[in-house]
């Protein structure tokens, strides 16, 4: 099968797409799991109680999801990359801002999921090799892991859904989450830990903003993969229902597990309290399928890159998955993860404004022409970026995600409204 990899600032013909709603709810079912996505649904566990946090979860998730699956749909209706198809919204020089901002962050994340698998790994190895093992070296597991990513990268995502996620990995990782599943209900009082209240040390509306930041930090990246898909509905249906079943179940898992099974205080509580279960196999499982976390990052930074630098896709991606390796070998994940956090936080309001254009103004058809500037959607976007950071910095409680989302998404329309666009 050819597997090209095809140039982020050109649309991909209908006749080359290859993604059905199958492959798209395979792929976005396997983003949505992952060690990363149990910790954060640990994050929940103390201050909401299991109640409360599968509560959290279920509409954070859900909503999510919906908009995750719509961002998808620009990409179906265009054929072209996430950073190249916010040109259309933001004028061709305006979309350079979020591309860098995408490129930033990402090679973060790339480095940051190494960083993961790297510590998992390390920690499975000293639990059954022992302590003084030659397994248990991060820099080993860095130069795997890091190498590993960046050649699922190189190949693209077609070769990577249909001969990696579609004929193995999605049955490995779906054995491994019905294990901690069963695990969880063979060995856990579900009635007592519902019944026990959280410690209220998180409010509602902040495990809220935890739970949708997992679906909305993929919105920057959906149409990378999406634009290979064949009709708007089955790219909607499948992104949108393969993300929140599987983010659910694993977010879920990880609030349970830490309720159930994990010491308050204790370092890396969780990860031992799965790699003790099922003799570490389903934490071994989990810890392979996080593989094609990195790979999301490093190939829609590489292209992301590519709509900036006259470079082709593959040459890009074998660099920056050579340098998220370098950055989780060397830096500190304390140094970075703010900043991380910082820079995400642009992309909830900037499509607030995006979706408005693309399916209220436009109505999902493409622009005659494109202007260097969209002064109406920059202004939309700079004011939900405002709005987050002033909520979430002196109004917490209230939560910052859907305000700010919501007022990027109204400023769109009315400042659209007011250009003529719609």
């Amino acid at each position: 099968m050819n597997t090209p990899n095809y140039s982020p600032n050109l649309a991909v013909p209908l006749t080359e797409r290859a993604f059905g709603a199958r492959d798209l709810l395979v792929l976005w079912f396997s983003l949505g799991m992952g060690l990363m996505v149990l910790q954060a649904g640990a994050l929940l566990a103390p201050g909401l109680g299991l109640a409360g946090s599968l509560l959290a979860l279920v509409l954070g998730v859900g909503l999510g999801a919906l908009l995750l699956g719509a961002v998808g749909v620009i990409g179906s209706d265009t054929g072209m990359a996430s950073m190249a198809a916010l040109r259309l919204s933001l004028g061709s020089h305006g979309a350079a801002l979020p591309a860098l901002l995408n490129l930033l962050q990402l090679v973060g994340w790339g480095a940051f999921e190494i960083i993961v698998m790297r510590d998992a790994a390390s920690l499975l190895a000293g639990k059954f090799l022992g302590a003084d093992s030659a397994w248990t070296n991060a820099t080993l597991w860095t130069l795997c892991f890091g190498a590993l990513a960046t050649l699922l990268a190189v190949a693209g995502p077609l070769a990577f859904v249909r001969r990696v996620l579609r004929q193995w990995g999605i049955w490995l990782l779906l054995g491994a989450c019905a294990w901690l599943t069963w695990n969880l209900f063979a060995k856990a009082d579900l009635a007592a830990l519902w019944a026990r209240p959280g410690d209220g040390s998180m409010s509602f509306a902040l495990g809220f903003d935890l739970a949708i930041a997992m679906p909305l930090s993929w919105l920057p990246l959906i149409a990378d993969y999406s634009r290979f898909g064949k009709r708007a509905g089955g790219v909607f249906a499948g992104a949108a229902l393969g993300f929140f079943v599987g983010c659910l179940w694993l977010m879920s898992l990880g609030v349970a597990y830490t309720l159930a099974f994990t010491t308050p205080g204790e370092a890396n509580s969780l990860l031992l309290a799965l790699a003790g279960a099922g003799m570490g196999i389903p934490l071994l499982l989990i810890l392979l399928d996080e593989s094609e976390k990195a790979f999301a990052d490093i190939h829609s930074a590489a292209v992301s890159s590519g709509t900036l630098l006259p470079f082709k896709v593959e040459h890009l991606a074998l660099a920056i998955g050579v340098l998220c390796t370098l950055i989780a070998w060397f830096a500190p994940l304390a140094q970075y993860e703010h900043f991380l956090l910082l820079i995400g936080s642009v992309f909830a309001p900037l499509f607030g404004a995006v979706l408005t254009d693309h399916f209220v103004l436009r109505r999902r058809q493409l622009p005659s022409s494109v202007p260097l500037l969209r002064w109406d959607s920059l202004l939309a976007w700079v004011c939900g970026v405002t709005t987050f950071h002033v909520l979430g910095n002196f109004y917490p409680a209230v939560g910052a995600t859907l305000p700010a989302l919501g007022l990027a998404a109204a400023l769109q329309l009315l400042l659209g409204k007011l250009a003529g666009r719609g």
